[in-house]
């Protein structure tokens, strides 16, 4: 049998390991965030009638997918919430939350050289991402794109490990920063925990959980209601990633370290 793939780490908050090496465009100010109708519309078409049937062939395909506790969002059909994942897939990472809350429309927010790829930035755009400014000036735009998306009834998907380590079956440690939109918002949030297993010699199943909903105590200051929120989705994802049974690629943290 082939020998699994190792990785050394030293550092599970910053390091990325994703193998795409793409120069960012520059989103500040002047980065448009909102087109107009005819924008809208073709990418609700984009979305959720043209890739769908890519992204189930894929994820059926290449992972078996599986969703436990679907039925979850289900409740909240008719409003906006956010969706915490952990970040191991560079490309079924953008679909994933989409299929298992289908028909509601899904974006997701992204780093910018996830819009930077020649020739497909504008699509990737209409599927759904959400870019993060690189300066202050672009960050009032980005948050009403945020609001925008949630006050509509669609849900908004952040990654808080916000680097990819492909195939990972740990939850890394993750800031409370992201937790800032569903506190202001007062809306839900759902834990998506992707969990990897063996299919056959060489394939890879994956079983998603979907848990929640979760709410901001709102007794609390903002801050502190952020951070107990983080605590909260992330001592979920950590429980749920107990169930992996599988590592595809193994992760070992340089000695030293």
């Amino acid at each position: 049998m082939k020998e699994r793939r190792v990785i050394y780490y030293s550092d599970e908050l910053n390091e990325e390991f994703s193998t795409a090496q793409i120069t960012p465009r520059v989103v500040d100010k002047d980065f448009r965030y909102f087109h107009g109708r005819l924008w809208d519309f073709c990418s609700q078409a984009a979305q959720n009638v043209l890739s769908m049937p890519v992204k189930y062939l894929y994820a059926k395909l290449k992972f078996h997918i599986r969703y436990v506790g679907r039925e979850k969002l289900k409740e909240y059909k008719d409003r906006g919430y956010f969706i915490y994942g952990n970040h191991t897939q560079p490309f079924a990472d953008t679909f994933i939350p989409s299929l298992g809350n289908y028909p509601k429309r899904n974006f997701f927010i992204v780093n910018p050289e996830n819009i930077s790829m020649p020739g497909m930035g504008t699509l990737v755009e209409l599927l759904g991402a959400i870019p993060i400014p690189c300066d202050l000036g672009g960050m009032k735009n980005f948050i009403r794109s945020v609001e925008d998306k949630v006050g509509h009834g669609h849900s908004v998907t952040i990654y808080p490990e916000a680097h990819i380590w492909p195939y990972y079956t740990g939850i890394r440690p993750f800031q409370a920063v992201s937790f800032q939109y569903p506190v202001k918002l007062k809306c839900p949030v759902f834990a998506l925990t992707n969990t990897y297993h063996r299919r056959g010699k060489r394939g890879v199943k994956l079983i998603t959980y979907i848990d929640g909903p979760f709410f901001a105590d709102e007794s609390l200051k903002p801050r502190e209601a952020r951070q107990r929120l983080r605590d909260q989705v992330y001592q979920c994802m950590v429980g749920r990633s107990g169930a992996s049974d599988y590592e595809h690629i193994q992760y070992r943290r340089r000695e030293g370290r």
